[in-house]
């Protein structure tokens, strides 16, 4: 086997006097697709960021090789030179990660400008390439959006193109697909296949999706705890998990057992949605633009209905109106045609929808975006009670929001003060938990579950997922998922919906549309869907 690009050997990294990385070795060698793989606060992404050395509080122990130098005993001035240069990151979260300030297209540019000393010009157009490569349509006009203009998976995929924009020889790539559909990650997968070709580039992939580490990967590493637990060739280690840790992450995968049954007599229609249409006023171009507006439809004349205590899942790729139709649902936005829940509709009023409002809750894809950092998980969860229940006194608002919480798995005796305590404290699950709470608390009749599970590692997804049916049957509570998980789908739909540029292109039982679909665009996404 040729020399290692990267070597980690005992590497540990403590934050104070707490190890949280014990011992780490690990090589990864030119070319090589090495997954990293294990459970929220395993230490997988701190593993990553220590080869960079960008975690600034954290002291680090042993040695990172770089092509036989140690990155420890480096300077800072080479170490930036080696950013990017020779090993490139996609962050996990492109929100945070990119400059609000500046367009997407001008943020890859800067990184070949100051990296490849290009001008700008021939920077500019090489960043629209990479646009273009990455799979973002219309990269002309992308290049000068904003990262708040994008959806979640054209703005991972400017991430990527901005990491790979000075060529590097290693890709740390944190969980780079997270916020994708099911064909974009195969897409994306492809793509650093065919540059690894090219160029020889080794990718370290951190994951949670065990189907993207069986298609893309060919050695994985599992960590548990900070600790490196099982490694070794990708089919050897799926096919003969030697590890008890290993063998559950393994035997993870969402279950549709739990699952509350259609009931023969049908239930009653909790919501309908007639002829629904989303548009978004755009600007035309030159003077027309002062004159006369247009729109881009994002919704098109969709007919569909929730019945009480069953799921519509809604399935697409990456801007086919599946966040539209759900804020629609959820009255944030304007639409057209009929939205009703029973005799009521969204009235564009504060007072007027608030009975409403109390009737339909949402869960959101990002559960820690979504939690004020600044409130305590008593004053998160009491929120909604306190504006639907003003009369209600203050010892049966705490009653109810511990019952609340202990429904969802989060009870004082397990966490001690929880309620005065800090969604930052939490882990990614709990924190979701937490959201389930928040919307539970009021005793919606409607959920709408936004990706409620993407951003969790499958164990904790499996968790939530259970959670969810167990919340199903004993409240009689409907939910509209939308998701790009098709296991996700499997595991939780009633009904499945496909939406595609706006369209609903297929609407039928989730044991129709996912295993005989009639559309050709659901077996493509069906097809594209990487089974574990």
């Amino acid at each position: 086997m040729s020399t290692p690009l990267l070597q980690l050997r005992d590497l540990r990294v403590s934050f104070g006097d707490t190890e949280v990385v014990h011992g780490i070795n690990l090589s990864i060698h030119p070319g090589q697709r090495c997954a990293l793989v294990g459970e929220s606060g395993s230490g997988k992404s701190v593993t990553a960021l220590s080869v960079l050395r960008l975690l600034e509080s954290a002291q680090l122990r042993g040695q990172v090789l770089w092509q036989g130098r140690d990155l420890l005993q480096q300077s800072p001035a080479e170490m930036t030179r080696i950013r990017g240069d020779d090993i490139a990151m996609i962050f996990q979260e492109p929100m945070t990660a990119l400059n609000p300030l500046m367009t997407v297209g001008q943020q890859i540019s800067e990184v070949l400008q100051l990296k490849k000393m290009w001008r700008r010009q021939e920077a500019d157009q090489r960043a629209e390439a990479l646009l273009a490569e990455t799979g973002i349509d219309d990269p002309h006009r992308r290049f000068g959006a904003y990262p708040h203009q994008l959806s979640g998976g054209q703005r991972q995929r400017a991430m990527m193109a901005m990491a790979l924009a000075s060529e590097p020889k290693l890709l740390l790539a944190d969980e780079p697909t997270t916020a994708l559909d099911a064909s974009l990650r195969l897409q994306m997968l492809n793509l650093l296949a065919d540059l690894q070709a090219k160029t020889g580039m080794a990718v370290l992939l951190i994951t949670h999706d065990l189907a993207l580490v069986r298609h893309f990967a060919d050695h994985v590493a599992v960590m548990e705890k900070g600790y490196l637990v099982e490694q070794g060739p990708l089919a050897e280690l799926f096919a003969r998990p030697q590890h008890p840790y290993t063998q559950k992450l393994l035997d993870s995968r969402p279950s549709r057992e739990g699952l509350v049954p259609v009931r023969a007599d049908r239930a009653e229609s909790l919501l309908q949605a007639q002829g629904l249409r989303v548009r978004y006023p755009m600007n035309l171009p030159g003077l027309r633009g002062w004159f006369q507006k247009d729109h881009f439809t994002a919704v098109q004349a969709a007919d569909f209905q929730i019945e009480a205590g069953t799921t519509l899942g809604v399935m697409g790729e990456s801007g086919s109106g599946k966040s539209s139709l759900a804020q629609a649902v959820l009255g944030l936005i304007p639409f057209e045609g009929g939205l009703s829940f029973g005799d009521q509709t969204w009235q564009n009023s504060p007072a007027r929808d608030k009975a409403l409002r109390q009737r339909v809750q949402v869960v959101f894809q990002d559960p820690y975006g979504s939690l004020s950092p600044r409130m305590t998980v008593g004053e998160i969860v009491s929120e909604g009670l306190r504006l639907h229940q003003p009369q209600a006194l203050e010892s049966q608002i705490e009653a109810c929001v511990l019952a609340t919480l202990a429904e969802v798995g989060l009870s004082t005796a397990d966490f001690p003060d929880l309620l005065n305590r800090y969604p930052h404290s939490f882990s990614g699950g709990q924190r979701q938990r937490m959201a389930l709470a928040r919307a539970l608390v009021v005793e919606p009749d409607l959920l709408v579950l936004d990706e409620p599970t993407s951003a969790l590692d499958v164990t904790v997804q499996k968790q939530i997922l259970k959670l969810l049916q167990d919340l199903q049957k004993t409240r009689s509570i409907a939910y509209l998922l939308i998701t790009h998980d098709i296991d996700v789908l499997r595991a939780m739909a009633h009904q499945v919906m496909v939406l595609q540029a706006g369209q609903i292109m297929e609407a039928g039982t989730a044991d129709q549309v996912l295993y005989q679909p009639r559309h050709a665009y659901t077996r493509t996404l069906l097809e594209a869907f990487p089974n574990a």
